[in-house]
């Protein structure tokens, strides 16, 4: 697995959400200069901060450090405190065998399609 962030990766992510570098720092907990640094590849971030900006930006870390160049996101992160019934249906979810998951996964896609 690679882990060095490819900094033109990082700005299109970036640029992709309409995001100024001092928003994206602000989203990322990081000084506007810190977060610079990752844009200009004069910082490498570390594997926890990648995985933090895949999320924030829409992303996986795969696409930001050029493993693939499919930017698609491939992990979500629900809290609770932010929606309440989406957690509690995917921990519910995660608790079932994948077959019954499944079964409900396409149930729902015939509903939503209604």
């Amino acid at each position: 697995m690679k882990s060095a962030l490819i900094p033109e990766r990082l700005i299109k992510s970036r640029e992709k959400l309409n995001l100024n570098k001092s928003q994206a720092a602000e989203l990322l907990g990081l000084t506007p200069i810190g977060y610079l640094r990752y844009e200009q590849g004069l910082r490498a971030p570390s594997s926890q901060m990648l995985k933090i900006i895949a999320l924030t930006f829409k992303t996986s870390v795969a696409y930001l450090t050029g493993e693939t160049d499919d930017p698609t996101v491939d992990q979500i992160c629900i809290s609770r405190e932010e929606n309440a019934y989406l957690f509690e249906l995917v921990r519910d979810l995660s608790t079932r065998d994948t077959a019954q998951a499944k079964r409900l996964l396409t149930y729902y896609k015939k509903l939503s399609t209604k």
